[in-house]
């Protein structure tokens, strides 16, 4: 590579999370290996974050998402005793309780490395999960806690002080909870149905389809539409709504893709991670993975119809988490394309795509972020 071309490579960070695949004894064992891991997006700089929160056996960290101003990390400290991880094997299920699991958000400051535990404040759930920073208000944090079997969207301070349930009273799972672009207004799925509502939880508005599953709603940057899948459990596709609630229509069929990407070599009960759509910058594409032939290739879809294959692949690859770039010239997304779980950018028309990760057999690299801006 030339260094031309070297130039012409993103140089925002990308925060992903790595851990290893290949454990038969179970998820919990490839879990417990996790690092929150920082990367640039020319694949360069590669390194651990967080690795403080490591601090007793069977705990490990998970890349997140950024502050605003992309100069704090968000990232989750996780343990499972080995005792409810039996539990949860010899059932199938997952057992959330407080003596057995223990998840929390935190703020990791770049710069000079400090770790901020802001659900560990004034505690309300030993699962905490969906950490944001307020759009528009960073003085505020949103973030999804369980509370006796159910999942709640809830609002904090910056500093993890006056945590507000949005959904009080109500019943349901609620998960996918983001904030739109200005802060106005939140979306969620409650027991598999979208939902949109104002910022304070109230004026709530229920996006119908039809359809019995819905998963993973997704504001546009522009804060215009927002994106999710709906249709059956393991059979979603794409479809838009505007954010009043108007112009809901499908994208595309993914083809039989079940919408979720297997994340160990040795499958354990929900081992598989969500594989939702994610927008390109301009608001006008929605990157989405999909079956083609035997393989999950990488698309775009415009939401006035268009649509581009951007991946072409021999039989048997996957490709899964695909998010746009802030400045809309590139796209991110993990692949198997050379053998094992690894990341990747491209431009954003699929071409000139280059690992920034590498494809390790036995590691599974997972759940890339964008910095927001190049603060770096």
């Amino acid at each position: 590579m030339d260094l031309n071309t070297m130039k012409t490579r993103p140089q925002n960070l990308i925060g992903y999370t790595v851990s290893h695949c290949d454990d038969p004894r179970g998820q919990l064992y490839n879990w417990a290996t996790a690092r929150a891991m920082l990367v640039r997006g020319d694949g360069t700089q590669r390194r651990e974050i967080a690795s403080g929160l490591i601090d007793k056996p069977n705990t490990w960290t998970q890349f997140t998402g950024w502050s605003a101003d992309g100069r704090s990390a968000l990232v989750y400290q996780c343990w499972e005793s080995l005792e409810n991880y039996a539990w949860e094997r010899a059932h199938r299920d997952f057992r959330h309780n407080d003596k057995g699991w223990l998840i929390d958000s935190c703020v990791v400051d770049l710069e000079t490395g400090k770790v901020e535990n802001v659900t560990a404040v004034e505690r309300v759930s030993n699962y905490n999960t969906g950490l944001f920073v307020w759009p528009g208000d960073p003085t505020r944090l949103g973030f999804t806690a369980i509370i006796r079997g159910e999942s709640h969207p809830f609002s904090m301070n910056r500093d993890g002080t006056n945590k507000k349930d949005l959904t009080t009273g109500s019943g349901g799972f609620t998960y996918g909870y983001s904030a739109s672009p200005d802060g106005k207004r939140i979306s969620y799925h409650k027991s598999y149905q979208v939902y949109l509502a104002d910022a304070d939880g109230s004026n709530v508005q229920h996006i119908d389809t039809g359809d019995p599953f819905h998963f993973g709603p997704l504001w546009s940057p522009d804060g215009q539409w927002i994106v999710f899948l709906a249709g059956k459990p393991n059979d979603g596709h794409p479809y838009v709504v505007r954010a009043d609630g108007t112009g809901l229509r499908k994208l595309a069929d993914r083809g039989g893709y079940v919408g979720w990407t297997e994340t160990l070599d040795v499958p354990d009960f929900h081992s598989g991670s969500s594989d939702i759509p994610g927008w390109a910058a301009d608001s006008r594409w929605v990157y989405c993975t999909i079956r083609v032939g035997e393989a999950i290739e990488l698309m775009r879809f415009s939401i006035d119809g268009q649509s581009e294959q951007l991946t072409h692949s021999r039989p048997g690859t996957e490709h899964y988490h695909p998010h746009g770039s802030p400045d809309g010239d590139w796209v991110l997304f993990g692949s198997t394309r050379d053998g094992a779980r690894a990341l990747y950018v491209a431009q954003a028309d699929g071409s000139d795509i280059r690992p920034i990760t590498p494809a390790t057999p036995g590691l599974a690299q997972m759940h890339g972020h964008w910095q927001p801006v190049d603060a770096g």
